[in-house]
């Protein structure tokens, strides 16, 4: 499978139109669709689904245009970093979750821009489980990962901050005037909750009860989107500090008691060739640390 015949097959998938497509790619449609049906024949699958107004992905083609794209992403990484080998510039690309840390990332770029104005950074955001996938298909350069999450085959250096746990709610809900939220303060309530932070020890932990027992009707990798459904009175947020502002919004965060404190590293693969741009990155980084 030829990388040229995966441009092809993400450009199809792309305009839902072989016609669309190879005047994109200015091909002409019959050469076009003798390679996407060559593709077909070579992994003994069908790709696409041929309709009178559209073309869509099987099952089989999506599972392909997923990996397509990540490879491509990574050749066209590769290259960048082949050709710009003997310069610092080029792109740097961090996965990281929703955490007050970024900050630290942010300090350290903005002091290397001022030496260094041609490094460009791209900010990939999701939990843990998807920037884990990213940084060991070499998708990412690093990852800032939070909480208690296996980094044994890493490099890693730890950040030095903690995120607080605690509840996002409405200003009038029944727990908005409390100081502090407790395990029996959430047992009866309607509860969102981080898909990972769930499956982890913490949390359950803390709410001393079976994860089965409690109310739990949303699952979120991004506390955005839960911000938006607390906000629309489906239930309580449990979440990190600082992430959402709740400045003049009818929202408010309450931490937990007793504290639940998670730490953060920013980590990288063993034995990593890392550009130059990316060893910069690292050095700044360890200097204000």
């Amino acid at each position: 499978m030829e990388i040229r015949v995966l441009k092809y097959f993400i450009a199809i998938a792309r305009e839902q139109s072989i016609l669309a497509a190879a005047e994109s790619l200015h091909l002409s449609q019959p050469t076009l669709s003798r390679q996407i049906k060559d593709m077909e024949e070579e992994l003994g699958k069908q790709l696409f689904i041929r309709g009178s107004r559209k073309i869509t992905l099987t099952e089989e083609g999506m599972i392909l245009r997923k990996r397509a794209e990540e490879i491509l992403d990574l050749v066209q990484k590769t290259e960048n970093e082949i050709t710009l080998s003997n310069l610092i510039c080029g792109d740097i690309f961090i996965g990281t979750g929703e955490t007050d840390g970024v900050r630290f990332i942010a300090k350290a770029a903005k002091m290397l821009k001022e030496q260094y104005p041609d490094i460009h950074y791209n900010i990939v955001s999701g939990d843990s489980v998807d920037i884990i996938e990213k940084l060991d298909k070499g998708l990412i350069d690093f990852a800032v990962l939070v909480g208690n999450v296996d980094i044994s085959k890493y490099n890693y250096i730890e950040l030095p901050i903690k995120d607080i746990w605690g509840v996002l709610m409405k200003n009038n809900s029944s727990l908005a005037k409390k100081e502090f939220i407790t395990p029996e303060d959430l047992w009866e309530k309607s509860l969102i909750v981080s898909r990972q932070a769930i499956k982890g020890n913490d949390l359950p932990q803390w709410l001393k009860k079976d994860i089965s027992q409690l109310n739990i009707i949303a699952h979120y990798n991004l506390v955005y989107n839960a911000s938006l459904m607390v906000d629309e009175g489906l239930g309580y947020a449990l979440c990190l500090d600082k992430i959402i502002n709740v400045t003049n919004t009818n929202l408010c965060f309450k931490p937990f008691y007793p504290i639940l404190e998670v730490g953060m590293n920013i980590v990288w693969k063993k034995y990593q060739i890392l550009s130059k741009a990316s060893e910069k990155f690292l050095e700044k980084l360890k200097e204000i640390l």
